[in-house]
């Protein structure tokens, strides 16, 4: 199949990117603004395939997507462009607006004006997959995990959005019989991660000698998913997942800030031990919470592992050690990104 990307240059997108050219046939075109987050040596080990091709272009501007989506003629248009880091959406939530709202209303157009030229089987197999987020539901207390069913409630800028384009989503199935999809996911980790999101943040700070900022007490809880298990859901939700459709896709891995942060530590101890022969975990250190900041996040994944026969292969303990040691192998890729790009400057304190 063909399948038009959005954001693969980005973390999430271009593992996606990443799996499709290694394990399948599809061809794959890459569609990303290449933003602050966005860079192309995150696809590099694959862009010399034949099937992988790349446009640089904005998901708010209707003309350079229509040219993109008329000429490559895709199947699928996996839509995964958007502004998602929590503190920046505080501290400037326009970006969030235009692109996480306004953006999906472009795709969402384009996609429909598409598909409405399409016949028979061609139009049949079309799906606009739209990639989202478990933060739209909300926060948990101490015991119940989100569903499919759970009612939206989101706490943030970034979430707000998500909440917003989720909903444009299903609007344009219900009301234009556009054969979309939805997933929401849980927070992901693993190779390529933006060095301003709390794991390859805690690796950067330590390795540095910094203070390890961790919010508040630590006590926040989220589930964890590989992001190279995410990539392999996302495959299967839009090949076989139903129209109309919404999927959870979680790694079943609940786990404290503060524990994860540890956990960091105590690979980097056995990795890289500090000169002095002391812990990293002496690093940590609590600062201001981010304001609104939800308390918990648990995902039921069962129906994409009843419906489409989906698991996560990783472990919270095996996937943290092989994201650790890749950004120990790759200390060149993160640390021009933190030179050029301030990604591990604070943010979000809504002063």
């Amino acid at each position: 199949m063909r399948i038009l990307l959005t954001g693969g240059a980005g973390f999430i997108g271009s593992a996606l990117v990443r799996h499709l050219i290694q394990n399948t046939d599809h061809e794959v075109l890459n569609f990303d603004k290449l933003t602050y987050a966005g860079t192309l040596t995150t696809v590099e080990e694959v862009s010399q395939s034949d099937r992988y091709r790349f446009v640089q272009g904005d998901i708010c501007d209707a003309a350079a997507v229509r040219a993109a989506i008329e000429e490559f003629r895709p199947q699928i248009i996996t839509h995964l462009a958007a502004e998602s880091h929590v503190d920046r959406s505080i501290d400037g939530p326009d970006a969030f607006i235009q692109t996480n709202i306004v953006g999906t209303f472009v795709m969402l157009s384009e996609a429909r004006r598409y598909w409405q030229t399409l016949e028979g089987a061609d139009k049949d197999a079309f799906r606009f997959h739209h990639i989202s987020t478990d933060e739209v539901y909300g926060s948990l207390g101490e015991t119940g995990f989100f569903t499919e069913e759970t009612p939206y409630d989101p706490r943030s800028p970034y979430s707000a959005s998500k909440a917003s384009s989720d909903h444009l989503v299903s609007a344009w199935g219900h009301t234009y019989g556009l054969p979309v999809l939805i997933t929401n996911c849980s927070n992901n980790y693993g190779p390529y991660h933006f060095p301003e999101k709390l794991i390859p943040l805690m690796i950067v700070k330590a390795l540095a000698g910094e203070t390890l900022p961790v919010y508040g007490k630590g006590d926040q809880v989220r589930d964890w998913l590989f992001v190279e298990d995410h990539a392999r859901a996302l495959h299967r939700v839009f090949e076989q997942g139903a129209v109309g459709r919404t999927y959870n896709i979680g790694g079943n891995n609940e786990k404290q800030n503060l524990e994860v942060v540890k956990t960091v530590c105590a690979i980097l101890d056995q990795e890289r031990p500090r000169a002095d022969g002391k812990s990293y975990a002496e690093q940590i250190g609590y600062v201001a919470d981010r304001p609104g900041h939800d308390k918990r996040y648990a995902i039921d994944a069962s129906r994409i592992r009843d419906e489409l026969g989906w698991e996560p292969q990783e472990t919270f303990e095996t996937g943290i050690e092989k994201t650790v040691k890749w950004y120990l192998a790759h200390e060149a890729w993160w640390r021009g990104i933190v030179e050029e790009r301030g990604a591990v400057q604070r943010r979000g304190l809504a002063a």
